[in-house]
């Protein structure tokens, strides 16, 4: 039996991952997650052999919690899960030994093999889409939380706008677009929305 931990802050994307691995008969996802904060307080209480991990979460990252599992002698295997798919995640995430990379749009079925792959086999499993851009060195600094955000923005939408949109707090909006701003140098919102245009980041 496959004892899994899945986190994503999409409530009902991970529930519905949730029932899908459940499934499976060799599949048991032993909680769940929201942010990467859960994640680190329930690897206080569990012992598991693979986390599912979304690589954008509210209160550390996939990669941050990974980075603390190393840092403290933690080493179950992780599958990253993303709607995002640059060179430069993946360069980070196979840098602390993830052992899987994979789009969230990813078949139930290859997800499971996949899973398997991982723990039975210790294979490493990274999508092709991945793979691609990985071997063309495409290179995009912002996340997908973060392109639609700045979309969003572009549009018009006030910060309690975005937050409703994107289903987060405006405090976290407003981080997002900390981290945005510091990555492209902009100095406001209306810059970082131009230099994402302009070099078709977004």
């Amino acid at each position: 039996m496959i004892r899994m931990l899945l986190a994503d802050d999409q409530n009902m994307l991970r529930g519905a991952m949730t029932t899908m691995l459940d499934l499976e008969e060799d599949f048991f996802v032993v909680c769940q997650a929201a942010t990467g904060e859960e994640v680190l307080q329930a690897l206080q209480v569990q012992t598991l052999d693979l986390l599912i991990l979304d690589i954008e979460m509210p209160n550390y990252t996939g990669l941050e919690v990974v980075k603390w599992m190393r840092q403290n002698n933690r080493f179950e295997k992780v599958l990253m899960l993303t709607t995002f798919s640059t060179a430069a995640y993946v360069k980070e995430a196979m840098k602390m030994k993830v052992e899987g990379y994979l789009l969230k749009d990813t078949p139930s079925e290859q997800l499971a093999l996949a899973v398997r792959d991982i723990v039975y086999h210790g294979r490493t499993v990274i999508s092709p889409e991945i793979t691609y851009q990985f071997v063309q060195g495409v290179e995009n600094p912002l996340t997908e939380r973060e392109k639609q955000i700045l979309i969003l923005a572009e549009r018009g939408y006030s910060t309690k706008q975005i937050a409703v949109e994107s289903f987060l707090s405006p405090g976290t909006i407003r981080n997002y677009f900390s981290e945005i701003l510091d990555k492209l140098g902009a100095q406001n919102r209306s810059q970082a929305v131009y230099i994402a245009k302009k070099k078709e980041y977004i």
